[in-house]
């Protein structure tokens, strides 16, 4: 049914052109002649619109039949938007463009600017899913191309509307500061979505940010294109509500028009563009459409809209209304608008022919490779034997207690807030390219005080505060990062994270994996996380959930517990970041912070002094390699525990413990854990995290998965509580102590005897 309404909009068309036909010349009052004066719309122009649009619709028609014949795999269609064509026509492939998904015929426009792209194969290959894909290879059906400067997306709401402003953001901080390249000085970012998304978080934090950014005298050169046909789905918008949640913006400008009179929105958008481009500053563009088919797949639109808006629909059909406009404004015969369409039906069923057989991807790893771009040097040591690091030192001076945690000198040991702000100032100092920023993270130096003084030494464009909402903070970071900058953000607290983290799974991750690693967005990420067992802040600033973070597909995860661990994890960060354009997160221990003892209060122990070395990822550290009764695993916090828990071990009790720091939690070090196991003959995993969904559980399938078992290694498990943190002592009963460490070591050791 869907198929033959599709077909039914070409028999309009062929009523629409016989219509016009019958017109001599143009009528010299016919509105159409004043609207493609007003809109500057000429009869090159006009073709080239009407082409793309037919087009477009050709493609949908092609997607459909593929789908009936059993070799295409996607049917949302963009009949009844192609209104947006104006925006292939009026902006350039400079202008870094995310899209919605039913913008073809803004895609087949704006490949007119480049020699040598086909639009159609290109869309047919990617509807077949097909390996020779130039766009995503097969992994998905996106429209996106590097040459084009359209950034793949997929069935996007407004998700990626955080990252439209990053990138409106990059594009005025690298002319700034002179990495701009060949990017033209007024170029803008713009971004399409459709009316439901004006509903969805990401948009309203989107459309915020940019208001806010401007208010605070921040130039952000952005144009968002609201596609409003009414619906999401088979949910329609309340009528008037999408205009006037528009209309409320606080600083951004405002412009309508309805998508299906292409001269008055060519017109439209004509304006919106050029005043995005000269006062640089953010723009909503308003495009009233229709919907002429269901939504996509099996929708049965018929259940829900009435006769008589499907007919009301079909008479605003793009594919008809330009052509009678054209007509009659005297820029294109009908006999010329007959002639085109024929041509694009030719064109798209010939290129179905010679393409849609082309085979599928293959196998896991072709599949994967996008993902699995190289660590490069860095990993050239991942599978050695560990060397053992430097034990805990003792000799180190402790300085007094500082929670504002004063500049270091050289040569001085460490904190763990110390380490973090050196490697941060030595990647600053570098790289011109590195930004710092979050809550707080520029004049105050962050809640804890780890960035203080970084602003002052680096200026405030490259270390600054964002407004209060993460989503708004990774969307900064992603822009940031396609363009080029290795943007190190900051989320205060682990558990505000959460409700962002789509930012990094739907959007950082998928990237390169639907471009074909042709667009990055490397970025270190700063989350100060994990449980402070003092019990202070109650569980919105004690949160040790990591499973949100270890599942994402390509995603780096690192946990220093040590300056020096801090220095070294970070180093290694920025070149991940750098050379092989990774997302790395790293999660600080808040607790650890300013901590300087390790055992007694006063010992100093917990100090680290300065390192040079560059972790490797994948690979553990290692304490007291030598000690051969029991291996205790663990990471951040943990590690403090499990070395004064060793050190209990050894005085008590005369039980020698070796200490495993992962350190890197994604990649798991997974090799050291089997060698150290296996060198002891009993593994105690001590997880600051909750038992169920923590990274113990990670470290229980190697055990098993690599035979450990088998060969005789026994192994236990000591966690935290599947519950929130609660607020003051009563947090120390939800998390690992020492004495819950020493307790099951003299267990797992003594009952093996």
């Amino acid at each position: 049914m869907t198929l033959e309404r599709i077909r039914r909009s070409f028999e309009r068309l062929d009523a629409a052109l016989a219509e016009a036909a019958g017109l001599e010349r143009p009528v010299a009052d016919d509105p159409a002649v004043a609207g493609a004066a007003e809109a500057g719309v000429d009869a090159v122009t006009a073709r080239d619109l009407f082409e793309s649009i037919a087009l477009a619709r050709h493609l949908d028609r092609t997607a459909l039949e593929l789908r009936a014949e059993g070799l295409g795999h996607y049917t949302i269609t963009s009949a009844g938007h192609e209104g947006n064509v104006v925006l292939g026509r009026l902006t350039r492939t400079t202008d870094p463009t995310l899209v919605h998904y039913r913008s073809a015929a803004l895609v087949v426009e704006r490949s007119r600017k480049v020699p040598g792209i086909d639009p159609v194969a290109d869309l047919l290959l990617s509807l077949v899913a097909a390996r020779d894909d130039p766009i995503a290879g097969g992994r998905h059906k996106v429209f996106g191309r590097r040459e084009l400067g359209i950034i793949p997306q997929t069935s996007t709401i407004a998700s990626h509307l955080p990252r439209a402003v990053g990138l409106a953001y990059a594009l005025e901080h690298r002319r700034r500061s002179g990495l701009d390249g060949d990017t033209p000085p007024d170029a803008i970012a713009v971004a399409s979505f459709g009316d439901a998304g004006v509903n969805h978080s990401t948009f309203l934090g989107a459309a915020n940010a940019a208001g806010w950014a401007v208010q605070r005298g921040v130039v952000l050169p952005l144009l968002l294109v609201c596609e409003d046909n009414g619906l999401g789905l088979s949910v329609r918008s309340p009528p008037g509500w999408v205009e006037a949640r528009l209309r409320a913006l606080p600083n951004v400008q405002y412009v309508a028009a309805e998508g299906w009179d292409l001269l008055a929105t060519y017109g439209a958008a004509a304006r919106a563009v050029a005043f995005c481009r000269v006062a640089r500053r953010p723009v909503i563009l308003h495009l009233r459409c229709e919907r002429l088919l269901p939504h996509a797949g099996a929708d049965m639109d018929t259940v829900y809209r009435k006769p008589a808006e499907l007919a009301r629909a079909e008479e605003r059909d793009p594919l008809t209304t330009a052509a009678a406009q054209f007509a009659r404004a005297g820029l294109v015969s009908a006999a010329e608008l007959g002639r085109i369409a024929a041509r694009a039906r030719e064109r798209v069923d010939r290129t179905k022919i010679a393409w849609c057989s082309q085979p599928p991807l293959g196998s896991r790893e072709e599949i994967q490779r996008p993902l699995a771009t190289p660590i490069g040097e860095l990993s050239a040591s991942a599978e050695r034997a560990p060397v053992e690091r430097p034990s805990v030192p003792t000799g180190a001076p402790a300085p007094e207690r500082s929670t504002t945690c004063p500049p270091t000198a050289n040569g001085e040991a460490l904190t763990l807030a110390h380490g973090i702000r050196a490697a941060l100032t030595e990647a600053l100092a570098e790289d011109p390219r590195v930004i710092v920023f979050g809550e707080d993270v520029g004049r105050k130096g962050g809640v804890h005080g780890v960035t203080r003084g970084l602003a002052a030494s680096f200026g405030r464009t490259r270390v600054f505060d964002t407004l209060l909402d993460e989503q708004t903070i990774l969307g900064l970071a992603l822009g940031a990062a396609t363009l080029g900058l290795i943007p190190v953000p900051e989320i205060q607290y682990l558990a505000f994270l959460h409700h962002a983290s789509d930012q990094l799974r739907g959007e950082a991750a998928t990237l390169p994996f639907f471009s074909q690693g042709a667009y990055q967005n490397p970025m270190v990420l700063r989350v100060a996380g994990f449980a402070d067992p003092r019990g202070t802040g109650g569980h919105f600033h004690n949160d040790a959930s990591l499973g949100d973070l270890r599942d994402v597909a390509g995603l780096l995860l690192a946990v220093p517990a040590r300056g020096d661990d801090a220095v070294e994890l970070y180093r290694a960060a920025f070149e991940l970041a750098r050379r092989s354009h990774r997302v790395v997160v790293v999660v600080e221990p808040t607790a650890l912070y300013h901590e300087r003892d390790l055992a007694t209060p006063g010992d100093g122990r917990w100090l680290a002094p300065p390192s040079a070395d560059i972790a490797i990822p994948g690979a553990a550290r290692v304490y007291h390699c030598a000690h051969g009764d029991l291996t205790l695993a663990s990471y951040g916090p943990g590690v403090r525990t499990a070395l004064a828990a060793a050190e209990t071990l050894g005085a008590e009790h005369g039980i020698d413990a070796r200490i495993l720091d992962l350190r890197w939690l994604a990649p798991l070090p997974e090799t050291d854990l089997v060698v150290h196991a296996r060198a002891t003959g009993r593994l105690l995993f001590v997880d600051p995290g909750r038992r169920t969904g923590g990274v113990s559980e990670a470290v229980a399938t190697v055990v098993v998965e690599r035979g450990l078992a088998a060969d005789g290694v026994r192994f236990v498990r000591v966690t935290g509580a599947d519950c929130p943190i609660p607020l003051g002592p009563a947090a120390r009963h939800v998390l690992p102590s020492v004495e819950e460490v020493v307790t099951r070591s003299l267990e797992l050791v003594r009952g093996a005897d």
